[in-house]
This record gives C-alpha cells, structure tokens and sequence, in this order.
C-alpha cells in the first residue's frame, strides 16, 4: 500500500515556485499495475522519486507498506564512479538480496560484456538503463516503480525486458510511466493522471488514457491559439 498526505513538491525556475505535486492526498490500491500519465514536465519522475524516498517533499509524507524499487530507469541511485557490478553489489547489500546471486543475474541480463566492470561513467544512457532495470528485477519488490526502461534497447533485448517484467507484475504491483499506449495497456489495469499538480486515480485505464489525450489536446489547442 502506498498512501500520498498533504503531499507537496515544487521547485524554483527562474526565479518563480513551479508547484508539480500539490497538496495530494490520495491512496494507491495495493498489488496494481497502474499507468502514470501526464504531459512532459507534469512531474511524473518528481512522484516516482518522492514516492520511492529518493526525493523529500516540501511538506506532507508518504505512507509505504512493502518494499518499492528505486525509480528503475532514472540511475541517480547508482554512483558514477564504480563499476556496473560494484554497484550491483552495494544495491544487493542495501536490500539484503544475495550479493553473488544478483550480480550474475544482472551480468547475464544486461548484455553488457566487458562493460558490466567498467565505471558506469563510460556508459551510454541505454547502458545504464538496462543496468538498472535488470539490479531492479532481479530483487523481488512488492511494488516497482519502472520510468520508460522496457523500451531500451534492440527488439530482441526489449522482448526479454517485456518479458521479464510481465513475470514480476504476476505477483507485484507497479507504477508504470510510458509514452507507450500500447505498452501501458498490456501491463498496466488501472491508471494515474498527473496535470497542475493534481493526481487523479482512475480504477479503468482506458478512462485514464482518455484524460490524458484530452488534456494533451487541450494544451495544442491552448498553444495554437497563443
């Protein structure tokens, strides 16, 4: 279970407070599959990171029942200066996982090669994407918390992520963020719609997916006519 109180988040840009999160109070049905929706720069990767601890909120909390991955595909947990596996490792320390057990595991799944002992400084951003979608994976979350990730890669290497991912959603929940209709609809029940910092759960993805075209809608109309 994950529960949002008086949640705010907001950030200075150019001298003006842009609020992103405002003031939410909401909870998310546990073991669910849920999209997250909204327009670039809405916020979506602000909630995933407050949602996982990684970001402190302005005020208010975030109630947590079970474990919650990192944000997988934003690789701001992982340090630049070690190695794919020194990083493997320290993530397996973190949360008690078997250290040899899920460094293979990740070795075997990226497709890294020589890279996977190499600083993660010399990788490309599809690089440290798969690293960290494969650490994320192979630890077994209640809840996971997945930024566009499964669409790295060739086709091949996307059809094992859709794959395994599609595996641990048949006993865990998710927060799912895509630009992917169609990735969001095979994955995801239900769906999250993030716009003025307002957060609107919808139990009908396909209601959820058509208040977010609206809103994209409105926006080009809104520009057009500016």
């Amino acid at each position: 279970m994950i529960r949002f109180e008086n949640l705010t988040k907001s950030f200075w840009l150019k001298g003006e407070r842009r609020v992103v999160i405002d003031n939410l109070t909401l909870t998310l049905p546990p073991g669910k599959p849920l999209a997250l929706l909204g327009r670039n720069g809405a916020g979506k990767s602000t909630l995933l990171e407050l949602t996982a601890g990684t970001l402190r909120p302005d005020s208010g909390r975030v109630i947590r029942q079970g474990t919650i991955s990192w944000p997988v595909g934003l690789a701001a947990s992982f340090h630049k200066d070690l190695t794919g596996a020194e990083n493997v490792r320290f993530i397996a320390r973190i949360y008690g996982v078997d250290t040899d057990d899920l460094a293979a595991f990740v070795e075997d799944f990226a497709e890294l090669g020589k890279f996977f002992h190499m600083p993660m400084r010399s990788y490309s951003s599809g690089m440290r994407a798969r690293l960290t979608f494969g650490a994320s994976m192979g630890i077994r979350f209640d809840t996971y918390l997945v930024d566009e990730v499964t669409a790295v890669g060739d086709a091949a290497f996307r059809r094992k992520s859709q794959a395994l991912f599609a595996d641990r959603m048949q006993a865990s929940g998710a927060i799912m963020v895509s630009h992917s209709m169609r990735q969001l609809r095979e994955f995801c029940s239900a769906g999250l719609v993030l716009d003025g910092g307002r957060l609107r759960y919808y139990d009908d993805l396909e209601a959820a997916i058509a208040c977010h075209l609206e809103i994209m809608a409105d926006g080009g109309r809104q520009k057009a006519s500016g």
